[in-house]
């Protein structure tokens, strides 16, 4: 599978089925992280959430996504599959994604546009208050996994198939700008802690 064909397939993946499921999930007060997984061999959806901090501060994005695929009765082994983000994970999201297994996840926004697009520091901050470290200041390629930015992945596209899925991108970022729009003036509403 090239590296091509992964970025537009995660491309659509995040408009076509995480997208909806964020949008019900902002209507009920969550935040927009959301995430999916995806089998390394044909690139077909096994499992899409989104945030759901209302039930649970726990429920991030991605270990949200990570509780129903351990819901499901038969699933493919982790090293078997794409972990994909809407945002870069937090500290708490990287270790569950390490603690189940997974060598590699992938991830539209950066820490640093969780922060300055859609007004949640709190990863950065944990980064560095926890840890020390500066905004991507962890090891992207590691003895547990590697770690992707989809718009690197763009980037090696030829020009043509570029300029799509660049036009998606901006499509998405449109959709998750209003998004974040609706959940900055719901957030006094609900009762997540790091709102």
């Amino acid at each position: 599978m090239s590296a091509n064909t992964i970025a537009a397939r995660l491309l659509d993946v995040v408009e076509n089925d995480i997208l909806p499921l964020t949008r019900q999930g902002v209507a009920a007060g969550n935040k927009v992280f959301g995430a999916a997984i995806l089998r390394k061999s044909d690139l077909s959806l096994v499992v899409a959430e989104t945030n759901n901090e209302l039930e649970n501060p726990l429920w991030h994005g991605e270990v949200h996504t990570l509780k129903r695929f351990y819901e499901m009765g038969e699933k493919p082994t982790t090293k078997e599959l794409i972990f994909l983000s809407t945002h870069e994970p937090c500290t708490m999201c990287m270790s569950a994604i390490t603690w189940a297994g997974f060598d590699n996840f992938y991830y539209f926004f950066s820490h640093e546009d969780s922060r300055d697009s859609f007004a949640i520091p709190h990863d950065l901050k944990i980064l560095k208050e926890v840890f020390g470290l500066e905004p991507g200041g962890y090891r992207k390629q590691n003895a547990f996994w590697n770690s992707f930015a989809i718009a690197d992945l763009v980037e090696t596209e030829a020009d043509h198939t570029r300029t799509e899925l660049k036009a998606q991108i901006a499509r998405i970022k449109a959709t998750y700008a209003a998004l974040s729009d609706s959940y900055q003036a719901s957030k006094g509403d609900n009762d997540i802690p790091l709102n």
